[in-house]
């Protein structure tokens, strides 16, 4: 329900969210000193220092039948004499991970189709080999590696199918555990380890496609449903030459845990992750390729769900980041009760706090084993903002963070460094002032261009009148908030008021950054129409406060989280005599809009107008990996699932409703709607609904379809929350 989106609606999230992070998307060359991306059908090699461009491959090198490959991405071999591009791409779920493959011979020049003989557009994740003799891919659930000389292929496996899936992940392992690329080639390249996911027994929700031909097409998804026992996961090595396989040995039983993370831990040897089904037990476990068997090196536990070591706190996929010759790897958990980076030996053994303190790390941005530094960003003081620190891996006495960015910016601050730690590009926004991005060298940090510095060149607008908060609650709760004020704004008139919710564990809406204030859906001048506009961050949200914080809504989504945010609303409306406490509406997109719905239902006298989009209206519903984690399971606390689900309390609505949902949802699926429709007319309620055919989550495909959404969204609102002071 996130959308990673989530976080859209998270849908608008994430797009700022890939704003800050577009260097992450940048392809270094090993060396850590140049960069390259595709310019104009060409791939130009980049200098961070003078930002001069040289041309890498010509676009006509990437030309077949007189037309230039159209690349989404590429990357090159280990010694640099291949170029292995991704083009002709389709999405699967959210992200474009389907498509086809050519190669560059950059020696001779020679471009050459992969998989030349399978299916169009049916190839995902394809990789060299570490010789880049040979290349691997999953096609039609199955993985392949071809010879790079002469286009030869040896199948590596050969029980896939739709639901027994080799290679990469079915929907709610790709969906919640963030996993899509499901194999990997060992250091020596004479095996490859990967994923097989049995779906078999998970029941399909079936989508109905109605309108591109007279009769009606069936979309089956398999997804398991919160209460349903997972997708068993095993991990197979496959000896490259002789095609055959051999399973791990992984105890536990595969319908009560998960596989989430596996590497090669060594020539020979795996590591691995496993979470129980209700992830609150981590271990981490190595497993001998030859013969299967594995144990248990190192473990955590924890009485509501169990941090992943992700690369960053909106759980992308992390890695097990090797150091000191692979004796240690670095770590990242909340086991003291905030999110901090671990060194452990190999052995599990030796267990080393590198970041102390009551402060959550965000994410780690590089290890710079050369020069002794692990960068992190992070905000002790303010979690609206971010700021880069760095320690050292190997520290003699005492290892206090150290604070990279220039204290006097204060906001949010992304960097994305290279590979070896030389260069970073660091970008700078605030409520107030648009996002710059400036270079710097490490470790000194100094800005490589003056004339192009943040210092320089950041610069305040007044497009917007917005003031940070803290609001100490009657439950004695110190909830963060931002206010935007209308235009001409006058403290002695009242105002309507558009508070914007998520309100879940996989987002969260008030942080210090620009063009995160003003509501993407409006279709006009929000401000100049005389509406404030507020978000509010509730318990349960991944903000930088702590466990405890982040997981005060285990078992209580639907309650702790809502309770926040109208007690927060109640604070404001109590404070801000201009808020006009007779028009205040909430919105959100997908767990925001479940959290709209809760709030109109369970708090309806401060809660006038809501408009819900794609909205969990029933979390038993929604898939068995999120709803659990952070629910526990129904078998055992029924009764949470039912008063946390806003069917539950649809018939206390008093307001007005605007309802909205794609009918091909293939995450929040559409028969939340159907089932909250249904009980909202058992109670004779009145309301707006709305329900887009065949579009997914986003509700972004179609012609016209942003547009009128847009257009509804900003006629109910101006019809139900009238705009202006008074």
């Amino acid at each position: 329900m996130k959308g990673k989106i989530s976080f859209l609606g998270i849908v608008f999230m994430l797009l700022v969210h890939l704003l800050f992070s577009q260097g992450r998307q940048l392809n270094w060359m090993a060396d850590g000193s140049t960069y390259t991306k595709i310019k104009d059908g060409n791939i130009v090699k980049i200098d961070p220092k003078t930002e001069a461009e040289t041309l890498f491959i010509k676009k006509e090198q990437l030309t077949v039948n007189g037309k230039v490959l159209k690349t989404d991405s590429y990357m090159l071999s280990n010694d640099n004499t291949k170029l292995l591009l991704f083009v002709n791409t389709q999405k699967v779920w959210r992200y474009n991970t389907k498509g086809d493959y050519w190669i560059l011979d950059l020696p001779t020049n020679k471009l050459t189709q992969i998989g030349k003989g399978r299916p169009a557009q049916s190839l995902m994740f394809a990789k060299f080999s570490p010789d880049a003799k040979k290349v691997a891919y999953v096609s039609e659930h199955n993985i392949f590696v071809e010879e790079v000389t002469n286009g030869n292929f040896k199948k590596i496996t050969n029980d896939g199918t739709r639901k027994l899936i080799n290679g990469t992940f079915d929907w709610a392992y790709e969906e919640e555990f963030g996993l899509r690329d499901g194999f990997r080639w060992s250091p020596d390249g004479s095996k490859i380890a990967f994923w097989q996911i049995d779906a078999t027994k998970i029941r399909d929700y079936f989508m109905l496609n109605t309108t591109d031909s007279n009769y009606s097409k069936i979309i089956p998804v398999e997804y398991p449903k919160v209460g349903e026992s997972p997708s068993p996961a095993k991990i197979g090595v496959a000896n490259v030459s002789s095609g055959q396989i051999k399973w791990m040995q992984i105890n536990g039983d595969p319908q009560q845990h998960y596989l989430t993370r596996m590497e090669w831990s060594g020539i020979n040897q795996l590591i691995l992750q496993q979470l129980n089904r209700k992830q609150q037990e981590s271990k981490l476990m190595y497993c001998n390729a030859t013969d299967g068997n594995s144990y248990t090196f190192w473990a955590e536990n924890d009485d509501a769900w169990v941090d992943l070591n992700s690369a960053d706190i909106l759980w992308e996929p992390g890695s097990f980041n090797w150091i000191n010759n692979k004796q240690e790897f670095i770590w990242v958990s909340e086991k003291d009760g905030w999110r901090h980076i671990y060194k452990i030996s190999k052995d599990g053994k030796i267990e080393t706090l590198l970041t102390s303190g009551k402060y959550d790390i965000e994410a780690i941005k590089c290890i710079d084993e050369k020069n002794n530094y692990i960068y992190f960003s992070a905000s002790p003081n303010n979690a609206t903002q971010l700021y880069l620190y760095r320690v050292k891996i190997n520290a003699k006495g005492s290892n206090d963070a150290e604070l990279i960015t220039n204290v006097n910016l204060k906001g949010t601050h992304k960097y994305t460094i290279s590979p070896t730690g030389k260069f970073a590009s660091h970008t700078f926004s605030n409520h107030q002032t648009p996002a710059v991005t400036e270079w710097l060298t490490l470790p000194e940090n100094k800005v490589i261009n003056a004339s192009k510095s943040i210092a320089t060149n950041a610069k305040p607008t007044e497009e917007n009148d917005v003031e940070y908060v803290q609001l100490t609650t009657e439950d004695n709760i110190t909830l963060d908030a931002w206010i935007n004020k209308p235009k001409n704004f006058d403290a002695s008139k009242k105002y309507p008021v558009v508070m914007y919710v998520y309100g879940e564990p996989a987002g969260s809406t008030v942080e210090d950054s620009y063009g995160s204030h003003s509501n993407f859906l409006y279709n006009g001048d929000i401000r100049g129409d005389g509406y404030i506009q507020v978000s509010i961050d509730n318990r349960g949200t991944p903000m930088l406060k702590g466990a405890k914080w982040r997981k005060a809504i285990y078992r209580k989504i639907g309650s702790v989280n809502i309770r926040d945010l109208a007690m927060g609303m109640k604070k404001l409306l109590q404070e801000k005599s201009y808020f006009d406490e007779e028009r205040i509406a909430v919105w959100g997109w997908s767990g925001g809009g479940s959290s709209t719905l809760n709030l109109l239902f369970q708090y309806p006298e401060i809660f006038k107008t809501g408009i819900s989009i794609a909205a969990v209206g029933n979390q038993l519903f929604y898939d068995n990996i999120y709803q659990e984690r952070y629910m526990g399971l129904p078998q055992e606390n029924m009764e949470d699932f039912v008063k946390g689900s806003p069917i539950h309390n649809a018939k206390n609505l008093k307001g007005n409703l605007l309802y909205i949902h794609g009918t091909g949802d293939d995450n929040v699926h559409y028969s939340n709607a159907e089932a909250l429709v249904n009980e909202l007319i058992k109670y004779n309620k009145q309301f707006q609904f709305m329900a887009y055919p065949n579009r997914t989550h986003s509700i972004s495909e179609g012609e016209g379809t942003s547009e009128h959404l847009s257009t509804l969204y900003t006629n109910f609102l101006r019809e139900k929350c009238k705009m202006g002071a008074r």
